[in-house]
């Protein structure tokens, strides 16, 4: 399956834009797609502050589930996945201007009147879908690097 529909079809069926990113590539990385979307859970929406944007975050937790430095003497790992995740959030800045979410969106959606905004602008459908599309490609693109 192509793996921007599958992200999608994870978001639209009722997870989001974290899940939607980590579990799109949780099999391929070793993870099965329960846990990816039990740890992923929080991240949405910018860690649910409108913080860094949930498709990024995932991006990030694939890109050290493929990469990840996990041996305490190994600083060669540890600087590579530095530079892949400064790689991968440069490139999705240069895309879309930022990688907050709440500058992505227009507003703050862990306030109340943020998420009506949001949801009376369907921001959803017409900011983040494109946001985890692209999220996709750029990690399609380095995890064959």
């Amino acid at each position: 399956m192509d793996r921007v529909k599958e992200a999608m079809g994870i978001f639209n069926g009722g997870f989001n834009c974290c899940q939607a990113v980590v579990a799109a590539f949780a099999q391929e990385l070793g993870l099965d797609r329960e846990t990816a979307l039990k740890i992923s859970s929080g991240f949405g929406g910018g860690m649910r502050n409108a913080e860094i944007c949930g498709a990024v975050s995932g991006a990030v937790m694939a890109l050290g589930l493929k990469y990840g430095h996990f041996n305490e003497d190994d600083a060669d790992s540890k600087e590579k996945i530095g530079e892949r995740v400064k790689a991968f959030s440069s490139t999705f800045k240069e895309k879309h201007g930022s990688i907050i979410c709440r500058e992505l969106l227009g507003c703050d959606t862990s306030t109340e009147e943020g998420k009506e905004y949001a949801a009376e602008n369907e921001l959803r459908e017409k900011v983040c879908n494109g946001l985890i599309e692209c999220a996709v490609e750029l990690l399609e693109d380095m995890l064959k690097k």
